[in-house]
């Protein structure tokens, strides 16, 4: 590709830390959301629902959708997404904790074609 044709895309890395202060809403709403998701085979829809009510950290994975994020941007279309969501110890006064640093770790191999990262 050339220079012109690559630079029409932009990687918008966004990385955030939820506190959960209703596990039951969380889940619920999730659970919801698997229910309504009538394109799911009955096989997946269990296993999602079974996710769901073991990890928090999964419930957030059905629930947030980066489509949702860019939707409403002008002349932007999302082309590629990947999300996934993990339980972390955090302590936002500890040393090592600075939202500004880059991790090191990303790796652009990591990304998922369809969009579905993060969902079983």
């Amino acid at each position: 590709m050339t220079t012109s044709e690559t630079s029409r895309y932009v990687r918008l890395r966004v990385e955030l830390v939820l506190e959960i202060d209703d596990s039951e809403a969380l889940t619920g709403g999730a659970l919801e959301r698997i229910a309504a998701d009538d394109s799911m085979p009955d096989e997946e829809r269990a296993h999602a629902e079974s996710a769901v009510r073991e990890d928090e950290a999964e419930a957030i994975a059905y629930l947030v959708d980066p489509f949702d994020l860019v939707s409403e941007v002008p002349g932007v279309e999302l082309a590629q997404a990947s999300w996934s969501s993990e339980q972390i110890e955090y302590d936002p006064d500890a040393e090592d904790w600075d939202p500004d640093e880059e991790d090191g770790d990303y790796d652009d191999d990591d990304e998922a074609d369809d969009g579905d990262a993060g969902r079983p």
